[in-house]
């Protein structure tokens, strides 16, 4: 099996990459930072099964131009793909924008794997069964996706930005999976746990706040948290099953209003991400 874990060079993506590794699996280990990935890469390579073949690939997701060259370079560099974990992830403590003029938390949580996603379908198709597993998170209880403010223009909070980024992810998932029957390719989603990882590491008071956060909550360690992706990845207990919402290794009710999960929501946000990511639009 060969999976690309994007976000990968920290927190819970490396976990989650040297999880698989050690389990026998090849990693495609994405980031944005060259010299922490090919450090990432080396880590694991060294904590891996013999002949597994881990390597790092670059790509901001503040810029949809690198996920597209991330995806085309993904297609022709490996004969098949078979787990997508879309884990990589922002928090700003200020809003800021994207090369592309989108909001920061949005353009890196929901629309940078939404596209890279969508690129790799046919490849996932071509080599499956296969799993798209979306890190999301529970952040998103209480939550609306304002379409008349996706880029959080008025009243930027940056829990309410990244809730509406992490309710994106669950909604994503949802349409995705339907588009999926069929096909032996699914798609879940998951919340990993409080975990004192480096979102935010960009704004040294969002880094504060968080650990800070995570300190009064009782957050929980890297290696917890990445076993729900681990588990969707790999278990043969999920083989076939797609369109759910996993906390700890299981099936869980989403925390928000029925509303804000419908499906009209979800088909509104994908013609919307379709749009704004410069894809075709779906039928």
């Amino acid at each position: 099996m060969r999976a690309l874990v994007t976000g990968a060079t920290g927190g819970i993506g490396l976990q989650t990459a040297r999880v698989l590794a050690q389990m026998g699996h090849s990693v495609l280990i994405h980031g944005r930072d060259p010299r922490k990935g090919e450090a990432a890469a080396k880590e694991v390579r060294s904590t891996a099964a013999p002949n597994v073949e881990v390597s790092f690939l670059q790509a901001d997701f503040a810029s949809l131009a690198q996920v597209r060259e991330l995806a085309a370079q993904v297609v022709a560099s490996v004969p098949r793909l078979d787990v997508l974990i879309n884990n990589a992830g922002c928090g700003n403590f200020s809003r800021t924008v994207t090369t592309d003029g989108y909001e920061t938390t949005f353009g890196v949580n929901h629309l940078a794997p939404f596209l890279l996603t969508n690129l790799l379908l046919n490849k996932l198709k071509e080599s499956a069964p296969a799993r798209i597993v979306n890190v999301a998170s529970r952040a998103h209880r209480g939550k609306e996706i304002d379409f008349d403010d996706l880029m959080s223009v008025r009243g930027y909070g940056v829990m309410r930005t990244y809730g509406r980024s992490k309710l994106a992810n669950i909604l994503f998932t949802r349409a995705l999976a339907r588009r999926l029957a069929g096909s032996k390719v699914t798609a879940n989603c998951l919340h990993p746990g409080l975990i004192a990882t480096g979102i935010g590491q960009t704004n040294a008071l969002a880094r504060l706040v968080w650990k800070l956060m995570v300190k009064v909550r009782g957050g929980i360690s890297v290696e917890e948290g990445a076993r729900t992706s681990v588990y969707l990845a790999t278990a043969p207990e999920v083989e076939g099953l797609s369109g759910g919402y996993y906390v700890k290794c299981r099936l869980a009710e989403l925390q928000t209003r029925a509303e804000a999960v419908s499906d009209a929501v979800a088909e509104r946000l994908w013609k919307v991400s379709e749009e704004l990511a410069g894809l075709p639009c779906s039928s």
